[in-house]
């Protein structure tokens, strides 16, 4: 069997890996260069490494993640602690793994180095595809340059601007109107007191600041997000600190001061995507933020789109390789939980950014929780495991 994978990012590569594994020939197309990714740091729940064991690779990824001690939020107005519970030994027993942080190069490398051990994947880099057709019994693309691509099946994993999303459903990304800025920075650099082995994130009135360790704790992950004045279309790139400066006025001095560290800044304009009730058209299929799209406040991304890969193949063998029963079966176990994580990270954001009497409900919401509770709330989030994915859907 022949598949085309479009994008060579974490969720193209993770499903490449895991088809590749049922003996699937895979052509992968990258409209990048070379296969990489670009930004900082991200996060990685346990269903993340639930899922990367999965496919095999959760070791390469453990050995270059840090893994954190506790989830802390901070009010940015006032320094005082709003929420905050242990991920460590606890949290590992309860959801079979730990949390951790890691740079987005690293949690790709991680992947790409199981990809590397199968004969059955052929890279194609500076490969935009602009269109996409199918018949009956297989599937066409071509690129920018004309040249023709056609494969039994396919799985769009081209992101947030997917060609696939366009192509089959019409419809747009959804701006934000967040825009989002996201540094590296030394760890000698960072104040002492603010090197914390743990995501924090600083919640402030429209706006907010994360900083977590990578690399050993050689250095730290530095984003700020803030809602902007003016009318942003997607976008990435370089940003300037004065913009920044000017979204964080009255602002607790603690974080403040970690708005002069970076030496230069990347600017995204985020864009997520409203659920939609199928991915597949055909034998052709969504994944990844072509499918679901999010907001960064559950730091969930990543976690979701190799969830997405590890169900795809699971979803193939449940169904003897047949595609198109086992896109169905795929679409049916995914679409109901990424939409409540899209959904739920638009209210996550709400609550960083509440001003006013909501920041009062905010700061109020998690007084006196327990660690047990907050791992009850995260139960359907964290408990994700490869071998129930499949559950209560039909084979058919």
């Amino acid at each position: 069997m022949h598949m085309i994978v479009v994008g060579g990012g974490i969720g193209g590569m993770a499903a490449a890996l895991a088809l590749s594994k049922l003996g699937v020939r895979i052509t992968m197309l990258e409209q990048a260069g070379q296969i990489g990714e670009i930004g900082a740091g991200i996060q990685l729940g346990p269903n993340a490494f639930a899922a990367l064991d999965a496919l095999g690779v959760g070791e390469n990824a453990r050995r270059r993640a840090v893994f954190t001690d506790d989830l802390t939020m901070m009010d940015a107005m006032d320094a005082s602690v709003v929420a905050s519970f242990p991920v460590g030994p606890e949290f590992r027993e309860r959801f079979g793994n730990p949390y951790a942080v890691i740079h987005r190069a690293d949690i790709h490398t991680s992947i790409l180095e199981g990809v590397q051990q199968s004969n059955l994947i052929d890279f194609h880099t500076s490969t935009r595809v602009e269109k996409i057709e199918q018949s009956e019994g297989s599937v066409t693309c071509a690129d920018q340059h004309g040249n023709l691509f056609q494969a039994e099946a396919l799985i769009a994993a081209d992101g947030v601007r997917s060609v696939a999303r366009q192509t089959f459903f019409g419809d747009s990304p959804r701006v934000s109107g967040h825009v989002v800025y996201r540094a590296v920075v030394p760890a000698a650099e960072m104040p002492e007191d603010l090197r914390i082995n743990a995501p924090v994130v600083w919640a402030g009135p429209n706006c907010h600041l994360v900083h977590y360790p990578l690399r050993g704790g050689t250095e730290y992950n530095l984003v700020v997000t803030f809602h902007s004045r003016y009318e942003e279309e997607w976008s990435v790139t370089e940003g300037s600190k004065e913009e920044v400066l000017s979204y964080f006025q009255g602002i607790h001095a603690r974080p403040r001061q970690l708005l002069h560290l970076p030496k230069s800044w990347r600017r995204w304009a985020t864009a997520d995507r409203n659920p939609i009730a199928n991915w597949t058209v055909g034998r052709v299929t969504l994944l990844g933020d072509s499918a679901h799209g999010m907001l960064q406040y559950l730091a969930q991304g990543a976690c979701m789109a190799i969830e997405d890969a590890v169900t795809l193949g699971e979803a193939m063998k449940a169904c003897d390789m047949d595609v198109l029963r086992a896109f169905r079966l795929y679409e049916e176990s995914r679409i109901p939980r990424t939409a409540r994580v899209v959904l739920s990270a638009r209210e996550m954001g709400r609550l960083y950014h509440a001003h006013g009497v909501e920041r009062l409900v905010r700061n109020s919401l998690w007084a006196g929780r327990t660690p047990e509770r907050y791992y009850d709330a995260l139960e359907w989030l964290y408990g994700w495991k490869a071998e129930h994915c499949l559950a209560g859907s039909r084979v058919g």
